[in-house]
């Protein structure tokens, strides 16, 4: 095409058609013939190499709209192209219908209604809107969407105002951890990359009944004006003005400022969402914060959990109440609301835990408070990525115990000597079922003396935070 363009354009050596021969000018219209043959058989043979490179036509008519999808940060306005579909970014797939949308619950699938549906997207475009798209095990749990601009033979029982937001609640739900990560960090980012200030519906597939009672208070925080649409529970067909179905992410616990432009958005605007959020649920006044009050110092309990138990807690917590701390145990998994887990978490100096889930509280903690976390062989990357690296952006003081061979539980099981224990990089080698040993199957039994330097220097940071606090 290139070729034909600067063919048309080239003015200055066109012949002057009055001042050549017949012969000539015959000539002339046999060479722009033969160039013109010879575009056309370019174009052919580059558009067949193409075919014969994607062998199945379905194939290469997906990836087609790729070329023509929408960006990855912003959604697709050309109302004249009925869908658009990004499988490109790493973490997630994010489609857009662009007009107005019918959703059939009982076959998940999405139709765009309007002129175009006839011929703008013959063929039906599928996602799993849950942002972990690599992950095997993960993405076995979601349902599948379809979405098409055949004509559906529905109609609408029920029209919503606002465009709606379609995401998975399942993956590794369950996992407070997967929830924010999965679920809450990557809606904030979806509504504000491309509905800023502006009101959606949320529509959640794989919803349970428990989760939607957790996360009540803090869907409706992102929707405030609009009802929250469980299509397990759908028995009429809606329709919306548009809908976007997944959700970004930008990587683990993080929120780039950079890609939210030009209404960028950290992590402390998450936090502050949480603040507004559960503040307001809990009517229990603050605990005393005095001059003479003790540093609060609150422990994720795991007892009961299958893994990374801190086996001698009694005695932990013994140690931590004689250098004067004031001790709360908290197991976030005993039917404990957020508000309540918030309020607990909020008003604490000091939240101590080995590596799991429950350290994923520390979102509910003050800047300049406390986090300390035991770190299991094994380990160190997950700990330094999840629970080091964000908590020190929110201006939280983060104190870290990383265990020794003796203070795991794989030393009995493997041996001290084993390359389980010794060098579990070289052991691993990133093959999960290896790897999975780690977070499984081991416990950790603590080196109280050595611990009690970490509690000693959470114990004194907590102090500072509390005189500055009063």
């Amino acid at each position: 095409m290139t070729m034909s363009n600067s063919h048309r354009g080239g003015r200055e050596d066109k012949p002057n058609i009055r001042s050549i021969s017949m012969d000539e000018a015959k000539t002339a219209r046999l060479t722009k013939s033969a160039l013109g043959f010879g575009v056309m058989f370019s174009v052919f043979t580059f558009f067949l190499i193409q075919i014969t490179l994607i062998q199945d036509a379905t194939t290469w008519k997906v990836k087609l709209r790729h070329v023509l999808s929408i960006s990855q940060w912003a959604p697709n306005r050309d109302t004249s192209v009925a869908i658009t579909c990004n499988y490109s970014h790493q973490l997630y797939d994010i489609c857009t219908i662009n007009g107005p949308t019918l959703l059939d619950h009982a076959s998940s699938t999405f139709f765009t209604l309007g002129p175009h549906t006839q011929d703008k997207c013959p063929i039906p475009m599928k996602i799993r809107p849950y942002p972990r798209k690599g992950d095997k095990t993960a993405m076995s749990n979601v349902n599948e969407v379809t979405l098409t601009a055949a004509p559906p033979k529905l109609s609408c029982a029920v029209t919503h105002r606002t465009p709606a937001i379609v995401f998975s609640a399942a993956g590794y739900t369950g996992n407070f951890f997967h929830e924010i990560d999965e679920n809450f960090i990557p809606l904030f980012i979806t509504i504000n990359s491309l509905f800023p200030n502006q009101d959606v519906t949320l529509v959640v597939m794989d919803g349970n009944i428990w989760w939607f009672q957790k996360y009540a208070e803090l869907l409706s925080a992102f929707t405030p004006h609009r009802l929250i649409i469980d299509t397990k529970n759908l028995s009429t067909v809606h329709c919306f003005p548009s809908a976007t179905i997944g959700l970004i992410k930008h990587g683990p616990v993080i929120i780039d400022p950079t890609l939210l432009q030009p209404h960028p958005k950290t992590l402390h605007d998450f936090r502050a969402l949480l603040d507004k959020t559960y503040a307001k649920v809990d009517t229990t006044p603050n605990h005393q914060n005095g001059k003479n009050s003790k540093p609060r110092l609150t422990l994720i309990d795991r007892r009961g959990s299958v893994s990374r138990v801190m086996s001698n807690q009694g005695e932990v917590i013994k140690v931590a109440e004689e250098l004067g701390f004031n001790v709360h145990v908290l197991d976030p998994t005993r039917n404990n609301s957020m508000a309540n887990v918030y309020r607990v978490v909020h008003d604490s100096h000091v939240l101590l835990g080995v590596h799991g889930a429950g350290l994923t509280n520390f979102l509910f903690l003050r800047p300049g408070s406390v986090l300390l976390q035991v770190v299991p062989i094994g380990l160190e990357w997950s700990s330094r990525t999840y629970y080091e690296n964000p908590p020190k952006l929110l201006g939280l003081e983060y104190i870290e115990y990383k265990i020794e061979a003796n203070e795991s539980s794989l030393s009995e099981r493997y041996g001290a000597n084993s390359l389980v224990v010794k060098d579990p990089s070289a052991f691993h080698k990133h093959i999960w079922s290896k790897q999975r040993i780690y977070l499984k199957e081991q416990n950790v039994g603590i080196d109280l003396v050595r611990f009690r330097k970490c509690l000693t220097n959470a114990y004194e940071k907590a102090k500072i935070f509390m005189s500055r606090v009063n």
